[in-house]
């Protein structure tokens, strides 16, 4: 079905039920970054409208942590329901908004078999009880926090939109969404599906702006009791900072990355080749999990670098994003662009350019657009500023090494720990880089993307604060309180 391109989309807030727009009727721009015109004014959220975003999710609290896990999920499974229904649209969405390419846009799917799968885990959410104590008949509860904010990147909107969201109502919750400035019209479209399957007012609110307004207020409300957010590592510093300086809210962080891949000389090297080129060339590179340092054994490096550049030559086609065709989108805005020019410069001075940096004229025969090549560098030394930072958009730094250990200390040397994996036959191999790589996933003979769905996802050190997945969200999103009965003594005749 084709997308709706022709409906203009809805860009107000969405707070207790009903659309509206943004107090003293304050908006910002969305630009296109394909074409670079203005795609949409959006309502920008003020710290008026948070505010009472919060306080009707803190009023639909007490109904809706009545409800049973049942009765929770059918408003969730008809949520999943709507948003495969309106696949073709999401992707159209975030195409114009912030680029992403239609001809791979999962997203939906992922985001639906989330959504079905929370309608029916918050059975699971229940205590323990304990006879160990004479006298007494001890328990625990689980119990929902609260209103919980939930902070959402621009990369992945619609994922990451449903991925906190899902578990926080049902284990009891209420919410309060804040999308990314740079990629809010596909949270506003499931604001209207939230609204068409008919959750209680309150139960999910939506609202657009900027981080320094909106999201900061939610950092700081004293209202809020937990707060859950993916993105860079200053601005989850910035939140922790609040949540401190507050009520000592709760935080769920998946934030940065600057992951290593290794490859040994007995990998199946057309496979790493083709995945590490894959990973980092994903999403125009704008993925915190991407390997962007990649470590080949010396013996190899020759051959291994000659089959990355080739697969990026053969399978990158850069273009609008809303053409099917196209599996390489721009980069997502402005701001994004000169940011990954200015790394590039950095590689450039430092390390040796073999890829890219600067052959987007002759691909796109001077298209507009804040396009970058997959763009790659060898022999960068490792204390240099782009091995240390993260880029964000299509750039690698593919350097060699000899020795096991060299090379453990080398993809060690971060203060990242998203996701690491390693290439190699050797199973005893492997699982000693599995346990030595400081990395919330590693990946053996796959990288980034490659994930599992029942198993949690998170980072090491600046990386992360707690895990999220099917078996461990819905923890996330709960209070345990512990009961204590004492039991009178009666004599058994």
């Amino acid at each position: 079905m084709a997308p709706e391109a022709a409906v203009i989309p809805e860009t107000r807030l969405f707070i207790n039920g009903e659309f509206r727009e943004a107090s003293y009727g304050a908006t910002f721009p969305l630009k296109s970054p394909t074409t670079l015109e203005i795609t949409a004014q959006v309502s920008e959220a003020s710290t008026q409208d948070t505010n009472d975003a919060v306080a009707a999710a803190k009023a639909a609290f007490p109904a809706w942590s009545a409800l049973s896990p049942h009765d929770r999920g059918e408003y969730m499974t008809e949520l999943a329901r709507l948003i495969l229904e309106h696949e073709a649209e999401l992707a159209h969405l975030e195409a114009v908004s912030m680029g992403r390419p239609v001809s791979g846009y999962w997203d939906a799917k992922a985001a639906a078999r989330k959504l079905q799968y929370f309608a029916s885990c918050a059975w699971n959410g229940q205590g323990q009880t304990s006879l160990h104590t004479p006298g007494f008949v001890n328990m625990t509860l689980r119990q929902p926090f609260g209103v919980v904010a939930v902070i959402i990147p621009w990369n992945v909107p619609v994922y990451f939109f449903i991925n906190k969201m899902a578990p926080a109502i049902a284990a009891g919750n209420t919410v309060v969404v804040k999308s990314s400035e740079k990629a809010p019209l596909t949270s506003a479209k499931l604001a209207q599906l939230i609204q068409r399957a008919n959750f209680p007012p309150g139960v999910i609110n939506v609202l657009s702006g900027h981080g320094h307004i909106s999201g900061s207020t939610l950092a700081h409300h004293m209202d809020v009791r937990l707060l859950t957010f993916t993105g860079s590592g200053r601005t989850g510093r910035l939140i922790q900072q609040a949540a401190a300086s507050s009520n000592l809210k709760n935080v769920i962080f998946e934030l940065g990355g600057k992951s290593p891949t290794v490859v040994f000389p007995d990998a199946e090297l057309e496979s790493a080749a083709k995945e590490t080129a894959y990973s980092i060339q994903w999403n125009s590179g704008q993925v915190c999990m991407a390997n962007s340092r990649v470590y080949v054994h010396a013996s190899v490096a020759g051959r291994f670098l000659a089959l990355f550049k080739a697969h990026l030559r053969d399978s990158v086609r850069m273009g609008d994003p809303t053409d099917p065709n196209v599996n390489h989108g721009p980069q997502a805005d402005e701001v994004q662009f000169r940011n990954v020019k200015r790394y590039i410069d950095m590689g450039k001075r430092d390390g040796e350019l073999v890829l890219g940096g600067g052959e987007e004229d002759e691909v796109l025969g001077g298209h507009k657009g804040y396009f970058v090549m997959p763009t790659v560098f060898t022999n960068t030394p490792e204390d240099a500023q782009i091995m240390k930072e993260e880029v964000f958009g299509p750039v690698v730094n593919i350097n060699t090494f000899e020795t096991e250990a060299e090379v453990i200390q080398k993809m060690n040397a971060s203060e990242f720990g998203l996701y690491a994996a390693i290439y190699t036959q050797d199973l005893s191999r492997a699982m000693r880089f599995a346990t030595s790589m400081e990395a919330g996933t590693v990946g053996v003979n796959c990288t980034s993307p490659t994930g599992a769905f029942d198993l949690p996802f998170g980072g090491y050190k600046a990386s992360g604060v707690g895990r999220e997945g099917i078996h461990h969200s819905l923890d996330n999103y709960l209070e345990t309180k512990t009961v204590l009965v004492k039991v009178g003594q009666t004599s058994i005749v």
